[in-house]
C-alpha cells in the first residue's frame, strides 16, 4: 500500500525531506514523475494515464502536504519503515487502502523510479 497524509496534517513539513522517492509535496504544488527520480520519457501512472516524466501534474491537495501514490514505495528498499510516518509529529501518515501493493510490487516500483 502507498502512504497518504490525512487531514490532521499540521503542515510542519518534516516528512518531505525524508522521502527517498520525492513522493511528498507541499499542498498546492504540482508534481512530476521526474522529480527526485531517474524516470525519463513516457510513463504510465497507476490509473493507466500516460504522461511525460517531466510533465507537471495537478496537486492532490491544496492546503496540506500530500503523497502521490505513483511514487510512494513505503520506503521499501531504502528503510525498514516509511520514513514519513516515523517523523510525523501527529501520526497523519497512514496506509492508503486505495492502493494495495505487495512488497515485491513496491520494490519493482522503486527499481523503476531509480534505474
Amino acid at each position: 500500500m502507498a502512504i497518504k497524509i490525512t487531514d490532521e496534517c499540521i503542515n510542519c513539513g518534516a516528512c518531505e525531506p525524508e522521502c527517498p522517492n520525492n513522493a511528498i509535496y507541499e499542498g498546492g504544488v504540482e508534481w512530476a514523475m521526474a522529480d527526485g527520480t531517474t524516470v525519463k520519457g513516457a510513463f504510465s501512472l497507476m490509473d493507466g494515464t500516460s504522461v511525460d516524466a517531466g510533465q507537471r501534474i495537478a496537486p492532490i491537495a491544496a492546503d496540506t502536504y500530500y503523497i502521490t501514490a505513483n511514487k510512494c514505495t513505503e520506503c521499501q528498499g531504502f528503510h525498514e519503515e516509511p520514513q514519513c510516518a516515523s517523523v510525523c509529529p501527529v501520526d497523519c501518515c497512514v496506509h492508503d487502502d486505495q492502493y494495495n501493493e505487495t512488497v515485491e510490487e513496491l520494490l519493482a516500483k522503486k527499481d523503476l523510479l531509480h534505474a
